[in-house]
């Protein structure tokens, strides 16, 4: 059996929600944002860095209400969530000049989502040859680039395409 290291996802695996424990790591008050890596905002929705990335620059457009209901949401909701996927579609090609962008919904543990209580969308820059041999062969992905340079280049983007 191969063993591959990697002791920051205890991290991840120590926030695990659990019944009368620590809150959604998605609640995010906007007073630490920049401890959270919230990258913009925009009325009821924020971007946020995905600290356990698919990808280099793998990010979450998540509504600020706590609620597991995609159905549930308002149209308020939707358009801001919307409203910021197409903007960071827009710095994702200006910031990183991705070939393209996977943006989706996991809705439900059946379909994949880690956090079923939170909505949020999922947006993974994509650039032709991603996927290597340590993907393909090794089972092991590949971040490029360190994810606070990945957050201070996106915020910093935001920052000149929202203000």
């Amino acid at each position: 059996m191969e063993r591959i290291w990697a002791p920051w996802r205890m991290e991840y695996i120590s926030s695990t929600k659990t019944k009368g424990e620590k809150r959604c790591f998605l609640c995010v008050d906007p007073k630490e944002d920049e401890e959270m890596m919230v990258i913009g905002r925009r009325g009821e929705a924020f971007a946020i860095m995905n600290k356990f990335p698919y990808t280099n620059g793998h990010i979450m457009v998540v509504p600020v209400r706590h609620t597991g209901l995609f159905e549930g949401l308002t149209e308020k909701e939707l358009l801001d969530i919307m409203t910021l996927t197409q903007i960071m579609t827009s710095i994702f090609k200006d910031a990183f000049n991705v070939d393209g962008i996977n943006i989706g919904i996991n809705l439900g543990r059946a379909a994949g989502a880690g956090l079923e209580e939170h909505v949020h969308v999922h947006m993974v820059p994509r650039w032709f040859g991603d996927s290597n041999f340590m993907a393909v062969i090794g089972e092991t992905r590949v971040i490029s680039q360190h994810i606070d340079e990945t957050y201070r280049k996106l915020r910093e983007k935001f920052i000149e395409r929202v203000f």
